[in-house]
């Protein structure tokens, strides 16, 4: 795969950053200097806060919540009414696009998503075709939504707004698997006796993956994500073969800008994906996520680029599992993953810059005011940093 690069003009910057209270966030996204080193955290609206599991009982449902916009909008923001976030993620599940391909999605009380239809047979798979987009409207709707909630009363959005969705591989795991697996037994028994069959839902799965991206895009979202959640349980090859492949296909795919003509970051992140760091450098995406295994220093040398040429904006990657410690003990873990990562770029131009996540989701056992501890940590000693 060869390497691209896309380069912005000032005007467009400019566009990107106009309306916005805090343009931290996609100022690193797009290796421009801030003040600080901005923070989000995967699935930071969600079951650990006790004002989500209130709303999720108003719901009745997982599905519920996900469905219904304006409590789709509510949870959204639940987080950033506790912490002084740098960007806002749309709450929704990357199992809506197979949902609205007639696969049942539905979330037992206590278990993981299950679908009621698999991809179990030759018959299935020719069957499958890019859903409407319509049938996924609940989701535009509470983009939508959430831009307006964002608003201040000076007419400038708090922070920007992320949408999402899951790889094309991703999705196809669940979609043949049925549920989450330990072993991917079923999937990996697809690939490799009939790679015509996964090809076939890979291929239908980036095309549904570039038009709800899309949609979201012209729905508000200010920059997007895929979530390669289950990109690094594949052998390399297979990798590059059936997960990589199709994530270029929809970065190709994918719209550059917003209705306002302002850039639209677009953010990758492999779970368990460091070793083929180099194959996702050559990705057409301004943003590369990062899991706990991975060296930030050694991520930044290897793809992070210099001062004034190419190269990702790195994001992550503390250890969920940092939250449970004392909040010293986060201080001190905020440390590390910020010199590791060292000075980011300052100044005009671009350079290296680093969003600060955790290495995955964040744990509905993780108590609140951790939360509380980790943001006032980054912000505070990644201003110090530049001091």
């Amino acid at each position: 795969m060869t390497a691209t690069h896309t380069t912005f003009d000032r005007n467009a910057l400019d566009l990107t950053f106009s309306g916005l209270e805090n343009s931290q966030f996609l100022r690193a996204c797009l290796r421009q200097s801030t003040t600080y080193t901005p923070l989000w955290l995967m699935r930071q609206a969600g079951r650990y806060l006790p004002e989500y599991r209130a709303t999720r009982e108003r719901a009745g449902s997982f599905m519920g919540l996900a469905t219904n916009r304006d409590f789709a909008t509510e949870v959204t923001l639940q987080p950033l009414e506790r912490y002084p976030l740098d960007a806002a993620i749309l709450f929704s599940d990357i199992l809506t696009v197979p949902d609205a391909m007639g696969l049942g999605l539905s979330f037992a009380q206590g278990e993981g998503p299950r679908f009621a239809h698999r991809m179990d047979s030759e018959a299935a798979v020719d069957g499958l075709e890019v859903p409407d987009m319509e049938r996924l409207r609940y989701v535009f709707d509470a983009v939508s939504s959430i831009r307006a909630a964002l608003k201040q009363p000076d007419g400038r959005a708090r922070v920007p707004l992320i949408g999402f969705s899951g790889s094309p591989w991703t999705l196809a795991c669940y979609m043949v698997e049925g549920a989450g697996s330990d072993d991917y037994r079923l999937v990996k028994t697809m690939m490799y006796a009939r790679p015509d069959l996964m090809h076939r839902i890979l291929a239908v799965n980036a095309q549904a993956v570039v038009a709800y991206l899309n949609a979201q895009i012209d729905a508000g979202a200010q920059a997007v994500m895929i979530f390669d959640s289950w990109g690094g349980v594949l052998a390399d090859q297979a990798f590059q073969t059936f997960s990589l492949a199709y994530m270029a296909q929809v970065l190709a795919g994918l719209k550059r800008t917003g209705p306002g003509g302002e850039i639209i970051p677009r953010i990758v992140f492999t779970k368990g994906g460091g070793l083929w760091l180099q194959d996702l450098a050559a990705l057409d995406c301004e943003v590369l996520g990062l899991d706990w295994t991975v060296n930030l220093g050694a991520a930044r040398r290897a793809v992070g680029g210099a001062a004034g040429g190419p190269g990702k904006a790195l994001q992550g990657n503390i250890d969920p599992n940092v939250l449970f410690a004392p909040p010293a003990q986060i201080a001190q873990e905020v440390e590390r993953v910020l010199q590791s990562f060292g000075p980011p770029h300052q100044g005009p131009g671009s350079g290296p810059t680093h969003i600060f996540n955790l290495g995955h989701g964040i744990s509905q056992f993780t108590p609140p005011d951790h939360v509380a501890a980790l943001v006032e940590a980054v912000h505070s000693q990644s201003r110090a940093m530049r001091n």
